[in-house]
């Protein structure tokens, strides 16, 4: 099983098709996000020669764990500046791109095919002369001269790129054509053997995702993506491929699968004009954050709202979430998208459990991976998963998801106190997305990551009762 690589080209694109310009807060925040989805590869846009690009390039660089690869437009970018740059990165990359079809090169580089090789040998040099990894993007790929294009790539190589990159920039070509396409390249190209192999597919016919699966079969090692739908394929549709057709083609990512909607959510709300949200929000309501209910409100507005936060509940429970509500109403002046989600979790699709927690040991510290070890009880039998993430929670829904053996999409989580003090509990809300639907589940403790691992398996006993029917 190998790992399909998700490059991500949110920061290099920059949303252009929305004529989003990014802030330097936005930039960072969105790297930040793409770093702890644990993308494989983070693409910067070529800098401009301001000093607030190379600011930003330089911050992110210092900040995240993720490979930074900062792109260089052959034709105007400057090596050694961009290279400066990103240079302090945990693992940084020079991404050398270059126009290979007839009409391309002489328009952006005004150079015919012999000297467009010359250049492409000085520039991949330079940048392996300060760069441990070196890669080659082949913009217009598919409407290049075959010939000439095998030369490209292979002179790319031969100057020192250990990293490849072939463009259909128009989106051009079906799923079957892509796939003679890659396969003649990797035929003709031997030098491709011994490095990674990746590309980048336009979807202006709707055909990048089955291109990208065409390409994998035959031997790609990553793809280009973006976190929206912005003219290329989406991690979130990458991701889902994997999933769906990952072990039939031998392939596995590495990507943080359950914080993917939740993460790109956020990322929407950074990258899309507030004038462009309609296209994604949910059709009467503009804040769901905002959202408050009274004891006035019908039980047809309240299932609305439920229905906007993403559940899908049989009649029989929209009546007990109406009954809780009305309940909480009478005490509260407001009520709020946070306490209907409660609601839902602790009124909706009660069920048997399938899961029942009999233990569980955390280790987390600021010097080491949080590691939990769970003991958890199914019709009888106990079960035990061990699981590391980024912090004890983290760790505690990986550990359940071994013992489990299906990795779920968290699409929410939330923490508040219940009572105060020092010896104060706390409640979870936990939403898990599967099968196209979100199910909750709540939890409460004075220890909140056993309020947390308890929100889980609620969640989770919801998805196992259905299925089973």
């Amino acid at each position: 099983m190998k790992t399909l690589k998700f490059i991500d080209m949110t920061l290099r694109q920059a949303a252009p098709s929305f004529g989003k310009v990014l802030s330097f807060k936005e930039k960072l925040e969105i790297a930040r996000s793409l770093d702890r989805l644990r993308a494989d590869t983070i693409e910067l846009a070529p800098i401009s020669g301001s000093k607030a690009d190379t600011l930003a390039n330089r911050t992110i660089a210092s900040m995240v764990q993720t490979r930074i690869s900062a792109a260089v437009n052959i034709a105007d970018g400057s090596v050694e500046e961009t290279w400066e740059s990103v240079k302090t990165a945990k693992k940084p990359k020079l991404n050398i791109i270059a126009p290979v079809s007839t009409v391309q090169m002489e328009y952006m580089c005004h150079k015919k095919a012999p000297a467009m090789l010359e250049l492409i040998t000085e520039q991949v040099k330079k940048a392996r002369f300060l760069s441990e990894y070196v890669e080659f993007t082949a913009e217009d790929a598919t409407r290049a001269e075959s010939e000439f294009l095998y030369k490209a790539l292979n002179t790319a190589i031969e100057a020192g790129a250990n990293k490849i990159t072939v463009c259909d920039t128009a989106g051009i070509m079906l799923a079957d054509e892509f796939g003679v396409f890659i396969s003649d390249i990797v035929k003709n190209v031997p030098g491709l053997a011994d490095i990674e192999f990746y590309v980048e597919i336009s979807d202006s016919m709707g055909m990048a995702l089955a291109c990208a699966a065409a390409a994998v079969r035959e031997g790609a090692a990553g793809v280009k993506c973006l976190a929206i739908e912005d003219g290329y394929p989406t991690m979130e549709a990458l991701a889902h491929f994997v999933q769906v057709k990952g072990a039939e083609l031998g392939v596995e990512t590495n990507l943080r699968v359950t914080e993917l909607h939740r993460v790109v959510g956020q990322l929407k709300k950074i990258l899309i004009p507030e004038e462009e949200n309609s296209r994604f929000a949910n059709v009467g309501i503009e804040d769901l954050a905002n959202v408050c209910l009274d004891g006035n409100d019908e039980i047809g507005e309240v299932i609305r709202v439920v229905h906007q936060l993403g559940y899908d509940l049989s009649e029989a429970d929209n009546a007990k979430v109406y009954e809780a509500f009305k309940r909480v109403a009478d005490k509260k002046q407001f009520v709020g998208t946070r306490e209907l989600d409660a609601i839902v979790a602790s009124s909706a699709m009660q069920v048997p459990s399938t899961y029942r927690i009999k233990n569980y040991v955390i280790n987390s510290g600021n010097v080491i991976t949080a590691t939990a070890n769970i003991l958890l009880e199914k019709d009888g039998e106990e079960v035990r998963g061990v699981g590391t993430g980024d912090g004890p929670i983290d760790a505690a829904f990986a550990a359940i998801e071994i013992i489990v053996g299906h990795h779920y999409e968290l699409d929410d989580f939330q923490i508040q106190t219940v009572t105060e003090g020092r010896d104060a509990m706390g409640s979870a809300l936990v939403k898990l997305r599967a099968n196209g639907r979100v199910y909750s589940g709540n939890g409460i403790s004075t220890d909140i990551i056993g309020a947390s691992i308890r929100a889980y398996l609620s969640a989770l006993n919801k998805i196992v009762y259905e299925d089973a029917e």
